[in-house]
């Protein structure tokens, strides 16, 4: 099922069963991953966003969060995360990156029924 979650075996992170590969640990997911060629799915990146933070160093150390929100098309809150936190000392950086990946789906050999069919 399309979208359907559970954890890394490996890490612990939650991640799409569909993956091959953990996207957190990068780590393989199933034993056919490794041993069968499998058709590769186009990667998608609709979302990327890189940052640096600085300290400028006048001033005492800086703590920080580094908070995602995931929104859903009503606004509604789906997930809000603290991915990190820390503290920058004057004259230190940090980089911070997001991205959203997305894989095309696998073709399939029945064609999807439409959800926007009619019904008799």
């Amino acid at each position: 099922m399309a979208g359907e979650a559970w954890n890394c075996p490996h890490c612990g992170e939650r991640i799409l069963r569909s993956a091959v590969a953990c996207p957190a640990c990068r780590r393989h997911l199933r034993l056919d991953a490794v041993t069968t060629a499998r058709p590769v799915r186009p990667m998608l990146c609709p979302l990327g966003v890189d940052g640096t933070i600085r300290h400028p160093g006048d001033a005492a150390p800086w703590e920080y969060s580094v908070v995602i929100e995931v929104r859903g098309d009503r606004g509604d809150l789906i997930d809000r995360r603290i991915v990190s936190v820390g503290a920058l000392q004057p004259g230190q950086t940090r980089r911070v990156t997001l991205r959203v990946e997305m894989q095309a789906p696998e073709p399939s050999s029945a064609p999807a029924a439409s959800a926007n069919a009619r019904r008799p």
